[in-house]
């Protein structure tokens, strides 16, 4: 069953955020992930505002997608953006048959 990954991120430094940007793409597609929205216009409906950035991935599985987020190459991405690059709320959540 496919699972999401869905992520809001503030940017509070576009230079250390696009190190993390440059490398998370293919390592993210190495796992299955096939990214459904990233960036672009968004409408905040209800909830704070504090997020400005907003992204969708599909994978395969819920298992799939935490293989991704926990690997090595994608913690070490990671530390681009968690070192000053912004803040971010990562979620995986399993679809629906």
């Amino acid at each position: 069953m496919a699972a999401y990954w869905i992520a809001r991120a503030r940017i509070d430094d576009p230079a250390q955020y696009k190190k993390y940007t440059d490398i998370a793409p293919k390592i993210i597609e190495s796992y299955g992930g096939k990214t459904l929205a990233r960036g672009g216009d968004f409408k905040i409906m209800e909830g704070p505002e504090m997020f400005k950035r907003f992204i969708v991935i599909e994978f395969p599985s819920l298992e799939q997608a935490e293989k991704c987020f926990n690997s090595a190459e994608y913690q070490s991405a990671a530390s681009h953006r968690r070192n000053g690059g912004g803040i971010v709320e990562n979620v995986i959540v399993e679809g629906v048959n």
